[in-house]
């Protein structure tokens, strides 16, 4: 079944884009605009994209024609936001920020979710989260009534049970049990179902010939 994205409205491109492209990783955001009101909100239009610089980007809409949900104001507003991954112990958490507030109300604070300070950056991380990423903006990719937020990550906060080596920054991966958006409304996968492939190293493979 061929879909031409040249010859079907937008919504259902996103839709069948989300159907299929999955799972993806949850940014949940941290943000706060030039009077320090602080924002959160998750996102699932998220990925790494660059090791050195270590990049990460974000794909963040619109409430409506015109205005910018408020964490992709905060960022272009401030310059900095943190990026905390979800967990399975968090993820009714993240839901709970995901709803769409009024303007001004503190979804952590709705959550009942803990903050702790950064480092590198004024908005607060969430405590629960066993990953946090403080960021500045390096750039914000304008796509219709998106924008593709692309932020250097200037520090890591991992759960120190996380942590196999610290010295040779070895993690835990399966242990942190993070969460990735699938298809609809609602629906999640955990990463705690794992297989493993090695990659073949060339020299390994035996060439095929016809």
């Amino acid at each position: 079944m061929l879909f031409d994205f040249g010859e079907i409205p937008g919504k259902e491109c996103y839709k069948l884009l989300v159907s299929t492209v999955t799972p993806r990783p949850i940014a949940w955001v941290v943000s706060q605009d030039a009077q320090g009101q602080v924002n959160a909100g998750a996102f699932s239009f998220f990925n790494a994209f660059s090791g050195e610089p270590p990049v990460v980007g974000i794909g963040i809409g619109s409430y409506r024609p015109g205005q910018p949900k408020d964490t992709r104001a905060n960022i272009r507003e401030t310059g900095q936001f943190v990026v905390n991954l979800v967990s399975e112990a968090n993820a009714e958490k993240m839901n709970i920020t995901a709803i769409e507030f009024e303007h001004g109300v503190n979804e952590l604070e709705q959550a009942d979710l803990e903050t702790l300070p950064s480092v590198r950056v004024k908005p607060p991380r969430i405590a629960e989260s066993p990953v946090a990423l403080e960021c500045e903006l390096m750039q914000i990719v304008d796509l219709g009534e998106s924008g593709l937020v692309l932020g250097r990550v200037l520090a890591m906060h991992i759960h120190d049970e996380m942590v196999l080596d610290a010295e040779k920054h070895y993690i835990d991966t399966p242990k942190l049990k993070l969460v990735g958006r699938m298809h609809g409304r609602g629906w999640y996968a955990r990463t705690s179902n794992l297989f493993e492939m090695p990659r073949i190293p060339v020299r390994d493979w035996k060439m095929k010939t016809r």
